[in-house]
């Protein structure tokens, strides 16, 4: 395992690096206690044909680190559609010196929906 993967992921089971992944579970639950704060990576119109109530946009074609609303004390979810483009996003994020641990929703917002998620 390469030293870069290692200090992203942790030890290879991606429970104990940086960025970890989330089950749309256990961010409806974070979201319901109030202590998340969710991103959707993907493209505006993306974002306009339905997201995840609260989720700030932030599209990775033009991500900027800045623009992440990074909450002390609160959960940090990255979500894209299928789950892919949220791990580049994550890592641009840990590259402009992030400190805290980003949750990468598993499956994305198909997974959200498919799992009763809620959707504006």
């Amino acid at each position: 395992m390469s030293a870069f993967f290692s200090r992203i992921f942790g030890g290879g089971d991606s429970s104990d690096g940086p960025i970890r992944f989330a089950d749309p579970q256990t961010v409806m639950g974070w979201l319901r206690d109030g202590s998340a704060v969710v991103v959707d990576v993907r493209e505006p119109h993306e974002h306009a044909a339905g997201h995840i109530p609260g989720a700030v946009l932030v599209p990775l074609s033009s991500f900027d680190p800045a623009r992440v609303p990074a909450v002390p004390g609160k959960e940090l979810v990255f979500h894209c559609q299928a789950g892919r483009r949220c791990g580049p996003a994550a890592e641009k994020m840990l590259a402009a010196g992030y400190q805290g641990t980003i949750h990468r929703l598993s499956g994305g917002f198909a997974a959200w929906r498919a799992a009763g998620g809620a959707v504006e």
